[in-house]
C-alpha cells in the first residue's frame, strides 16, 4: 500500500476480496482520511454488504460514491475523496 496519495491521473487500489463487514469499510474510511481531494479511490470487495455499506460511507463522510463495476470475482466500488469545505 502506498505511503502517499496517488497522481490525479490514477486511483489508489485496494484489494479488499475476502474481508467481512465491518472491514472494508474500516478500509475505506482510514484510506479516505489520508487522500488529497479530488482523489479517487477503488475497492476490490467480495463481501456482498459492501453494495450498501460503501455508499452509505461516501454520504455520511460527504465523499462522493462513483458506482461500481464487477471484477473477476470481485466487485470495484469507486469513491472520490469530496474537496475540503
Amino acid at each position: 500500500m502506498p505511503a502517499t496519495s496517488p497522481s490525479s491521473a490514477e486511483a489508489l487500489r485496494l484489494d479488499l476480496r475476502g474481508l467481512k463487514c465491518p472491514l472494508p469499510v474500516l478500509r475505506a474510511q482510514k484510506e479516505l482520511a489520508r487522500l488529497r481531494p479530488g482523489d479517487l479511490l477503488v475497492l476490490e470487495c467480495t463481501d456482498p454488504m459492501a453494495a450498501i455499506d460503501l455508499p452509505n460511507l461516501a454520504r455520511e463522510t460527504g465523499n462522493l460514491y462513483e458506482g461500481c463495476s464487477p471484477g473477476e470475482g470481485f466487485t470495484a466500488y469507486r469513491l472520490r475523496k469530496a474537496s475540503a469545505p
